[in-house]
């Protein structure tokens, strides 16, 4: 499997705190890998560095075999809050990324591409509707379909279900996997909670506290839809999950996580 991602030897500081040393990880084409670990482990600025918003100090960072600066038009992000535009309607919210990164005759051509991808997301009849007429889970999907709508091969995800109930989180999540088995785009999927990584990912990367390394890389073959507390497999691994996140720096939001 070609990478579309990988990481090599990647150190990064913050004045004098080492965030990564020689960290490394890689995502296929077309995979949907979880980045796991704890709050303030580094996980939301690894998407910085592939999305060429921070550079890395040293070691190599590549996308789709190239400089994350020369890529930008292959990735997409979405995000903890969905960040519309409240003048706009939902459709016209999908087609803002394609406005801004192509221009405005380009975005309109793609409204019936728009359409076709808020059916996808669920929303096929709330096109017109602003995003305060929208609930959380909806307005995340518009963000879902605004990231599919320029086409990227990579949607770097930053944890974007957090923010939701349990149940528009569930909901969300067996969406997301129904939406990439369709695009088969490649995903990387920020969280800190094993039970998301485990119903959504190929393959789930634990990362550690600072300075940043992989403790584990675990590879799930189950077949999705997964059902995280009756299948005896997966059960396991999320057993195996949580010791190693037990062996981690205490972190109440981690303890809530796997209690």
């Amino acid at each position: 499997m070609t990478d579309a991602i990988r990481f090599e030897g990647v150190s990064l500081k913050f004045g004098s705190e080492t965030i990564y040393d020689r960290l490394d990880f890689h995502v296929g084409q077309g995979e949907f890998v979880c980045l796991l670990g704890p709050s303030g482990c580094g996980k939301s600025t690894a998407l910085r560095i592939i999305g060429d918003l921070l550079p890395a100090d040293g070691g190599t960072a590549l996308v789709n075999g190239r400089p994350p600066g020369e890529c930008w038009s292959d990735i997409a992000f979405v995000f903890q809050s969905p960040r519309l535009a409240p003048w706009r309607t939902a459709i016209d919210n999908v087609l803002l990324g394609a406005e801004l990164r192509f221009g405005a005759r380009e975005a309109e051509a793609r409204r019936p591409k728009a359409e076709a991808l808020l059916a996808l997301v669920g929303l096929a009849d709330s096109g017109s509707k602003y995003p305060p007429m929208l609930s959380g889970g909806e307005r995340q999907r518009v963000a879902i379909a605004r990231a599919l709508c320029v086409d990227p091969s990579i949607i770097l995800m930053d944890e974007p279900f957090s923010a939701l109930d349990p149940n528009s989180r569930r909901r969300l999540r067996a969406e997301i996997v129904s939406i990439w088995q369709e695009t088969r785009r490649t995903v990387l999927f920020v969280t800190h909670d094993i039970e998301e990584a485990l119903t959504l990912a190929d393959r789930i990367v634990l990362l550690s506290n600072k300075p940043t390394r992989v403790l584990e890389t675990v590879v799930i073959t189950a077949p999705r839809p997964r059902d995280v507390a009756r299948d005896p497999d997966i059960a396991r691994l999320r057993d195996t999950l949580s010791a190693l996140f037990r062996t981690l720096e205490p972190n109440s939001e981690t303890e809530e996580e796997i209690a």
